[in-house]
């Protein structure tokens, strides 16, 4: 496998330890996607060097007992954390080795976590989250532009706001359907994750807030392309059922005709059609891109701030509780100001308020 453009290997020994190392042998580089998996470690086919999971040399084969080969030398490996059925590595610089963090959508009452899609797209990472703030493309991509990909609701323009959070910040899109308002919130936990609802709301009666929600990672591959990771939330009552979340979603990948893609376009086509890496330099940005400029400065004040020896403002340093986060769909019975901007104002109002728990 190959993350942010280093080839390795991912293994589970027969201890049932996970282990990430460096695809080539320290010994003299044959590939260790053809080693045999051990009771402790991963041992290579040509020579039959055996690393731990940790990289650690256990065995030299045909050395003699006075080598010291194993103490000196080790194959390269990263640490890894197993939650819910994916496996997360940690590849920094070992002493700044942050907690795993939990967000409170992890561990909703009476609600499953488990893997949803996994899924490629051949374009950088950051062309892909800037999706995930820019509630717009809703109402275009799934609805106006090739049909209704989700619901009816998805067409109607929103008013929209964006707010910073501890963790990365949130879209606010508020939607007035006759006497309804329908309040959709979605998050952003930096640098690469966003968690959002279920896209069958209809919008057609008063609901209180719902939270099944899919979390999704855009794992680089290297700077052209992108691993889609998913976990999602199984909730029988609000239509998630493990078979539907174990199924791919419509769009996300190239697994339709082209020239299906062409008249029914979805996220796959439009991410991955910006570019192998979307030129910053030729956009012409709206207002509505707001959520995307914000969300690229998050990112890049992260970034200088580990290059200047500190932490980006968003990583949790120590274990804590689960973080809150506000990611939900509300459908709330107000009835219309006669004033068109009177009436907007009073939707961006009572979107704030639901994303702040209101």
């Amino acid at each position: 496998m190959r993350i942010m453009s280093e080839d390795l290997v991912i293994f589970r020994d027969k201890r049932g330890s996970v282990g990430l190392l460096q695809l080539n042998c320290a010994h003299r580089g044959a590939s260790l996607e053809y080693g045999l998996v051990s009771e402790r470690g991963i041992r290579c086919c040509y020579h039959g060097w055996l690393y731990d999971v940790d990289g650690r040399i256990l065995e030299t084969p045909g050395e003699p007992a006075s080598s010291t080969l194993k103490d000196r030398l080790c194959q390269g490996a990263y640490p890894v954390h197993e939650y819910c059925g994916l496996i997360f590595a940690y590849m920094g610089p070992p002493e700044r080795k942050p907690a795993f963090p939990l967000y409170d959508t992890f561990d909703l009452p009476g609600l499953t976590l488990m893997p949803a899609g996994k899924f490629a797209l051949p374009c950088n990472w950051l062309q892909i989250k800037d999706n995930s703030m820019d509630p717009v493309h809703t109402s275009f991509l799934h609805a106006i532009s090739s049909g209704y990909q989700f619901t009816e609701a998805f067409g109607a323009l929103a008013e929209l706001d964006w707010e910073e959070t501890p963790y990365g910040m949130t879209y606010i899109a508020t939607r007035r359907l006759g006497d309804l308002v329908w309040v959709r919130v979605a998050d952003f936990m930096a640098p690469n994750v966003h968690q959002f609802t279920r896209e069958f709301e209809d919008a057609t009666q008063e609901k209180a807030a719902s939270r099944p929600v899919v979390i999704r990672w855009a794992v680089p591959i290297d700077d052209m392309h992108t691993w889609n990771m998913e976990l999602a939330q199984v909730d029988p009552a609000w239509g998630m059922t493990a078979e539907l979340i174990g199924s791919p979603g419509f769009g996300q990948s190239d697994d339709r005709p082209y020239e299906e893609r062409q008249r029914h376009p979805a996220d796959y086509d439009a991410q991955s059609s910006q570019r192998e890496i979307a030129v910053h330099a030729l956009e012409h940005l709206a207002s509505t891109d707001r959520g995307v400029l914000m969300l690229r400065k998050i990112v890049r004040d992260g970034i200088r701030a580990v290059a200047a020896g500190s932490d980006p403002k968003e990583l949790l340093r120590a274990p804590g509780p689960p973080i809150a986060t506000a990611c939900q769909d509300r459908v709330l019975r107000i009835p219309p100001e006669k004033d068109a901007e009177a009436d907007k104002r009073l939707l961006r109002e009572t979107g704030r308020k639901v994303a702040r728990g209101g």
